[in-house]
């Protein structure tokens, strides 16, 4: 059972027959029950964190001179950068220096 100020009806938090003011206006009553508030908390696993750098690539590779080092094989992927009427956005990341630029069709 949970208390309630008569005045305002906010909640009364107290030991069971001992006066509390209410929190919220003041008004000072007896508290009729107790209240327990309580939290379970579970165990988090932990997670190991891997930096962008030492990520595998998923991407396929393709074909293609890098500006920075002229290498010629990066990894590629495709993504919709304008208006879906206009073809998509090429990306490319060099495997060897890791410099990422972009094809405009």
């Amino acid at each position: 059972m949970v208390d309630f100020c008569p005045k305002c009806g906010a909640l009364i938090m107290g030991k069971k027959g001992e006066e509390v003011a209410c929190a919220a206006c003041g008004h000072k009553t007896k508290s009729k029950s107790t209240v327990k508030i309580a939290e379970k908390l579970s165990k988090k696993e932990e997670k190991e964190i891997i930096s962008p750098d030492d990520k595998p690539e998923i991407h396929p590779t393709t074909e293609v001179e890098c500006p920075a080092c002229k290498n010629m094989e990066a990894y590629y992927w495709t993504k919709q950068t304008r208006a879906a009427d206009e073809p998509e956005t090429q990306f490319f990341k060099c495997v060897n220096c890791k410099h990422q630029w972009r094809d405009y069709r």
